[in-house]
């Protein structure tokens, strides 16, 4: 099928699927095998080298919601954000991030990347000069992450696509909190797209996995380290991202509404002192992330007002979970210097922005009276009680 033609819903549902040609069922059969023919067929299979039947045909899903060429399938998001950035790095090579990043990667690019011999440095900022002040004469990659993690910062994807032409430099973004239906990296001249896979691509909070999507020549480079790390995703998880990509658009979509109403109400909650939303005209990027997202999504981040413990409203909390991972159809929330960025030094959390009272909160598909009065019989908890910091 021609996906320049359909909207996002029919091609979450019916791009790169698999067709039954035996029994004629309506989902993609699933094809367990870890051993193919070797003699006399076309493609030589090996899950290994992420060319099975259903992640061939799951890779093909991908590039079509990201408006690439061609997709590899991971066994995790930090899998593919490792694989895609030794792939294009090596010794002496350096690479320019933004400041604020998924702890996870953070921790990968300071722990890992000076046993390798890779140079990194952060922005001290979001604007485009702030990614220009640091290219050197070995730059290779600028990294970029929009919304951010946990702060929904937004980068300008134009400015930075612009500014890797110009040194001829590769840019890669991870996308998870946009997710392809709120925003295509690709279609402002980003190059290499790279999404956890576990969030809005799953959606059920039961699923482990990572895409990178790109033109062919660049998920080649990335395949030739991929194959080696062995960081391919098993047929029966593949079969299950492919089913749960299918309700997506829908899912998304329901989420980016509930979150700006939920957003709204706590900027104006007077136990709430500060709201991270791109979809609030007060968030300094509002303008930014209008001009190149479909939707704000589904993640936001608060703090309460001083005097007020983070951790006992969370324990109030009876709908909204207390959940390491985010974009569920459940709403769950987190404290991210205890979890997501627990990894990071309090200096480098600091120096980010992250403070120890600071809430993640990812909005489910519940109705939004539900969650807001969850939110309400939580602060009056611990308004009420003597448990104040």
């Amino acid at each position: 099928m021609d996906n320049k033609y359909y909207g996002i819903n029919t091609v979450c549902t019916h791009t790169g699927e698999l067709k039954d040609t035996q029994f004629k069922g309506a989902v993609s059969p699933l094809y367990m095998s870890t051993s193919y023919a070797f003699e006399d067929v076309e493609v030589k299979r090996y899950p290994r080298y992420f060319n099975t039947p259903n992640q061939v045909a799951l890779a093909k899903k991908m590039a079509a919601l990201e408006h690439g060429e061609a997709a590899l399938i991971f066994g995790s998001g930090m899998a593919a954000i490792s694989t895609s950035l030794l792939a294009f790095l090596h010794s002496g090579d350096h690479v320019v991030f933004q400041n604020t990043l998924y702890g996870g990667t953070s921790n990968f690019i300071i722990e890992e990347f000076p046993k390798f011999g890779i140079e990194f440095s952060f922005t001290n900022g979001f604007s485009p000069e702030s990614f220009e002040a640091e290219i050197k004469d070995n730059t290779k990659v600028i990294y970029i992450e929009t919304p951010s993690n946990p702060l929904l910062t937004i980068t300008d994807l134009k400015a930075v696509a612009e500014i890797c032409r110009k040194h001829n430099l590769v840019s890669m973004i991870d996308n998870t909190f946009a997710s392809p239906v709120n925003q295509n990296p690709i279609d402002f001249g980003i190059d290499v797209v790279i999404h956890s896979a576990t969030k809005y691509m799953g959606g059920h909070s039961d699923i482990l996995a990572g895409t990178v999507i790109s033109t062919e020549a660049h998920i080649d480079t990335v395949f030739q380290m991929a194959k080696n790390f062995g960081g391919s995703l098993s047929d029966y998880t593949v079969w299950l991202l492919e089913r749960s990509i299918k309700t997506m658009g829908l899912r998304v979509k329901a989420q980016n509404k509930n979150a700006k109403k939920i957003a709204k109400y706590l900027e104006n909650h007077p136990d709430v002192e500060k709201v991270y939303y791109p979809g609030l005209k007060s968030h300094p990027d509002h303008d930014l992330a209008k001009s190149q997202m479909k939707g704000y999504g589904g993640m936001l981040s608060f703090e309460l007002k001083e005097g007020l413990d983070a951790s006992t409203f969370q324990k109030k909390l009876k709908l909204i979970k207390s959940s390491m991972s985010l974009a569920g159809v459940e709403s769950t929330i987190i404290t991210p210097t205890l979890t997501s960025h627990a990894l990071l030094s309090p200096e480098d959390r600091e120096k980010q922005g992250i403070k120890d009272n600071l809430m993640r909160f990812s909005v489910g598909i519940e109705e939004k009276e539900d969650i807001i009065q969850d939110i309400e019989q939580a602060l009056k908890e611990i308004n009420n009680s003597e448990v104040r910091i």
